[in-house]
This record gives C-alpha cells, structure tokens and sequence, in this order.
C-alpha cells in the first residue's frame, strides 16, 4: 500500500486534464460572453444604420405601389436585421414636429395653478398634437407632412443566446436606434411653414 501510494505521488500523468477542468467553466463563460456582447453590439449598429436609411427613405414621401410609408420602412429596417430581429409596427415610432426646435419640448401651458414650473391639472395650455391632453413631448405621431421635422425611433429586445447568461443579467438587452430629419418639399402645398432662403447677393 505504501508502495503504491508512493507511486502515484510521483505520478503526473493527468494532471492537464484536471488543471483544464478546473479553468474550463471560466474559459468557456468567457467566450460566450465575449460572442453575446458581440452580437448585441452587431445588432444595435445594424438598427441604427437601417434606421437612418429608412427616415432618409421617407423623407421623399413616395413610398412604393401598395405600402405606406411606415410599411416601407419596416420592410427596409427588418431586411437590413437579416433575419436576426423581427420588426413590426410596434417597435418603430415616430413624432412630427414645425420645427427642430420643438424637438422633445412640451406643449406650452400657463403655470398658474399652482406657479411651480411643471404643468398640473387645471392649468391651460397649446394643445400642439391635438389630443385633447397635455403632452411633456408635442410632437404629432406620424411622418409628417412636406418640411417637417420628424424623429423615427426603432426598439426591441434581444434576446441573450445563452440562458444561464440571460439569467444572471436578469433580464433581455433592449437595443435601438433613432434618426431625426426633415421631409422634402412634396405636395401640392409644400413647406407652407419653412421661410424661403433669401439667396440674393448684397448690394453694393
């Protein structure tokens, strides 16, 4: 017994394997995250790139035979994903405004009641959108008409390709995108609210 104890004291051969299977859980979380990141990464760009293209797409206001402008660019945002994402109507929004200046400004109200310098029920207000309510963004859903300013946003969730990864984040990425843009003058009637640039030279 004391022999063959002795014996595979001195004994090395195995000992890699073990080394690796201590260190293996580790290596192998760490290459998964790095590929999980990774495609988050990939994805996230893919939306953002697809989305400029989409708003500078409906800034012509001439969407294809048979498509709204909205469909269009859904179709264009979930081609570019490659198959990666679904993308629907319910992930892309936008918001119309005059100017982009009124970009994410609230409707204007009198803050009188009290003065606090937040709206409160009761107070008057420029009901921009035409909801019938105060809005803190008074942008109009929609694309817009000819030179409006317009912010399309796109957002979903990713889910994590691995689930033990996903469970100890707590929960699905959300990645996105967004571009702002102003419309071509299209229309019967257009840029009625944009003033014309004055191009004449000084005179002398």
């Amino acid at each position: 017994m004391n022999r063959l104890l002795r014996k595979l004291r001195r004994n090395t051969e195995g000992t890699a394997a073990i080394e690796f299977g201590f260190t293996a859980p580790f290596l192998v979380l760490m290459i998964v995250g790095i590929i999980e990141f990774s495609m988050i990464l990939f994805v996230n760009s893919l939306l953002e790139g697809s989305m400029r293209d989409a708003a500078r797409f409906a800034t012509t206001g001439n969407p294809p035979a048979g498509m709204t402008i909205e469909e269009a660019m859904i179709a264009k945002i979930d081609s570019a994903t490659m198959g990666l994402l679904t993308i629907d109507d319910s992930h892309v929004t936008s918001l119309s405004y005059d100017s982009l200046g009124d970009v994410g400004q609230p409707e204007p109200f009198n803050d009188d009641n009290p003065a606090n310098g937040q709206y409160d029920a009761g107070e008057t207000f420029t009901d921009v959108n035409g909801n019938g309510v105060w809005d803190p963004d008074q942008g109009t859903p929609g694309v817009g008409g000819p030179c409006s300013v317009v912010v399309y946003r796109v957002q979903t969730q990713w889910p994590m390709l691995v689930g033990p990864l996903a469970s100890s984040i707590g929960s699905d990425i959300t990645v996105g995108g967004s571009a702002a843009v102003r419309n071509e003058p299209f229309g019967a009637n257009p840029c009625a609210n944009i003033q014309p640039v004055n191009n004449t030279p000084p005179g002398p």
